[in-house]
């Protein structure tokens, strides 16, 4: 008996087996059907700002620019990864990119071979995160930032200031065009500078250590890249300022 009930249950099966293989292919209101996910096929190169020696900004409370871009980095990193992109980081953890063992400018070292790791995975385009700090304690809001030298550019830090400007509702600059930054200067790809905020604010300097705030940064970044890459470039993004 129990021999007879294993023959039965091996057919039964094997007959749901051959029903799963045959429908999907010849059945049409039947056959699996996978969502295409937005950013498939797409290589993105994120670049948080500074690392190691290099601590950047600096708040009134020793918070340091480095570790607040790593974390936003991350975070963003998940995000499109989830939505199909293969994404690398130009560091991961506290360290910069000069090498341990290097005597020379560490910084322009440090630059040279962020430059040099974004084109060597060759992506779509890429992103640098960095942190502001004035003198003045008057300044807060994040903005994005871009070379003219590819249109593509100014598409990619408007849609990403767009969705900062709509989702966080505290700023509301404009992305600007900018000549000095090396990164977007030397880059053969597109890319976008995103300065997230200011730690030179005290309200901002809160916020901007708040995880909740930190991933709803990342997030902004994270559904601008996504309009960047579904939406045609609009006439007015073509011009420069």
């Amino acid at each position: 008996m129990k021999r007879y009930w294993k023959i039965t249950l091996w057919f039964l099966g094997l007959i749901i087996l051959l029903l799963l293989i045959k429908f999907p292919i010849y059945k049409g209101e039947l056959m699996w059907r996978t969502v295409p996910l937005p950013l498939a096929g797409k290589i993105i190169v994120i670049d948080p700002g500074h690392g190691g020696p290099d601590g950047g900004a600096v708040g009134k409370d020793n918070t340091n620019e480095k570790e607040i871009a790593l974390n936003v980095a991350k975070q963003t990193r998940d995000y499109l990864q989830q939505a199909g992109a293969l994404v690398y980081l130009t560091r991961e953890e506290d360290k910069d990119l000069a090498g341990e063992d290097f005597k020379g400018r560490r910084k322009s070292e440090d630059i040279r071979n962020r430059l040099k790791f974004i084109h060597e995975q060759e992506p779509d385009f890429f992103i640098t995160i960095h942190l502001n700090s004035l003198p003045s304690g008057r300044w807060s809001g994040a903005q994005t930032f871009y070379y003219p030298s590819f249109p593509e550019n100014k598409h990619l830090a408007t849609m990403i200031q767009e969705e900062i400007i709509r989702n966080l509702e505290n700023t509301n600059r404009l992305p600007l065009s900018i000549n000095h930054v090396y990164l977007l200067k030397h880059a053969e790809v597109p890319g976008a500078l995103v300065e997230i905020g200011f730690l030179s604010n005290d309200e901002e300097l809160e916020l901007l250590k708040d995880k909740k705030y930190q991933d709803q940064m990342s997030a902004s970044i994270y559904k601008g890249i996504i309009r960047y890459v579904t939406e045609e470039i609009e006439e007015n993004e073509l011009k420069d300022e």
